[in-house]
């Protein structure tokens, strides 16, 4: 069974297009949902996922439309392919029914993994760059140096946790890592 997924981001968009593209791709069910793609819990999708068969093929207008993301698309897609059940995106022209289209996602999948790999490593090393420069990253501290000496004062004293966290207008937990 070819099962269509559809989704849009919010209440005001409209399925119509990616419906009817689905139709005439072959979809026999659709499963449809109105919620950001960079939500992993969507109803329809999880429901699609649980109903799926060896042979069954989810079919989607675009990638995104399954994923924002190519990781949570390499995760969905690997969910399926578990499953027995191919994958096909009409914008894309992927279509892991085939050798050929398993081939394509997959390097697809490589060349995604790369990028995340080597977008990580200039991270790296600019974070290392700064550091040389003096320079830290980061939320600043909730607490300079001399408030972190006062708490420990007051703490030595006998106040409690809380009314110092009070007192200096940050989290409980603030005061207790200090």
């Amino acid at each position: 069974m070819i099962i269509g997924y559809a989704r849009v981001s919010t209440e005001e968009q409209h399925l119509d297009a990616q419906i009817a593209a689905l139709k005439e791709a072959g979809a026999e069910r659709i499963f449809a949902d109105k919620i950001s793609g960079s939500k992993r819990k969507r109803l329809e999708l999880d429901r699609m996922l649980e109903q799926l068969r060896r042979g069954d093929v989810v079919l989607v207008t675009k990638y995104d439309r399954l994923a924002r993301s190519l990781t949570a698309l390499l995760e969905i897609v690997a969910h399926i392919e578990a499953t027995e059940v191919g994958f096909r995106s009409l914008a894309e022209d992927i279509d892991t029914t085939t050798p050929a289209g398993r081939l394509v996602f997959h390097v697809f999948a490589s060349i995604a993994q790369f990028e995340r790999e080597r977008i990580r490593e200039r991270t790296m090393e600019g974070l290392e760059a700064a550091r040389k420069k003096g320079r830290v990253g980061g939320r600043p501290p909730a607490l300079s140096k001399d408030q972190k000496a006062e708490v420990l004062r007051l703490k030595g004293e006998g106040r409690a946790m809380k009314d110092i966290a009070a007192l200096f207008k940050v989290s409980l937990a603030t005061v207790k890592r200090v």
